[in-house]
């Protein structure tokens, strides 16, 4: 099957060949995918090349690309809250935390596409130790991002598009959903024993883990809950500091460096 890119700023990825089905994750502007099936109306069944996470995409926010780029690792990532890019000469404006896969800092072709950058590029890290300051500055980049189910933007995130985007720029990769993640990393026995960059989960009357956030230390949690947001949190969960509700029950912590 063909491999493309994403060439749209933010393009949605559904449970189904319809605009109507539900948006189960998004996919971001120079993502690779791995087209597996067609359906009528412009549809493709894609897997994405980052998380293997698979729904339905329109085709026409893709581009073919050769396997030779889709198999090349990413080199710089775009570190603005928006950054502006030219299509084929067309100014697009794409969203913080976007992959990169060019030779180039300038410009690069993907397909049919000429892209170039008119904004800084930052080189994307490759795996050795973690730079806790970036990757709490890159949570800080989606302060106040407004909740959106299946979204992994900071123009609206879930709680794990939250927590994934944030680790991938510090180079560490979580799958997509919160109980996916909290397969990953190791245990963390004790609340107290926490630091900047563990993952907490968070469970419901089911015992599923439905919630993740970012632990800024061992009483403070980052969050997409409502929106993006700071909380407080003890032994047994995360506490709403507007309102003083506790909202969310802990079930484990995890650390992935």
């Amino acid at each position: 099957m063909p491999y493309a890119i994403v060439i749209v700023p933010v393009a949605p990825l559904r449970s189904a060949a319809s605009h109507k089905s539900e948006m189960i994750s998004q996919l971001l502007w120079g993502a690779g995918v791995e087209i597996t099936e067609t359906a009528p109306d412009g549809w493709v069944k894609v897997k994405n090349q980052y998380d293997d996470y698979t729904g339905w995409a329109t085709a026409a926010h893709l581009e073919i690309i050769s396997d030779a780029l889709y198999l090349a690792p990413p080199a710089f990532y775009l570190p603005g809250w928006v950054n502006r890019v030219r299509m084929n000469d067309q100014l697009m404006q794409v969203p913080f935390g976007c992959l990169v896969k060019s030779n180039s800092n300038t410009s690069t072709q993907w397909g049919n596409i000429t892209v170039k950058f008119e904004d800084q590029l930052l080189p994307f890290p490759v795996s050795g130790e973690v730079d806790v300051t970036a990757l709490k500055s890159a949570a800080w980049q989606f302060l106040n991002t407004g909740y959106l189910w299946g979204g992994v933007s900071v123009f609206g995130t879930d709680c794990s598009g939250f927590t994934q985007n944030v680790f991938k720029l510090s180079g560490i990769s979580l799958w997509r959903d919160a109980y996916q993640q909290a397969a990953q990393g190791n245990t963390v026995d004790f609340l107290q024993e926490a630091r900047l960059g563990d993952l907490a989960f968070f469970d419901n009357e089911e015992g599923r883990i439905t919630h993740v956030g970012i632990l800024l230390n061992d009483h403070e949690i980052i969050h997409s809950s409502g929106k993006v947001r700071i909380d407080p949190i003890d032994n047994q969960g995360i506490i709403n500091a507007d309102t003083g509700l506790r909202t969310h029950r802990l079930r484990i912590i995890k650390r992935y460096f």
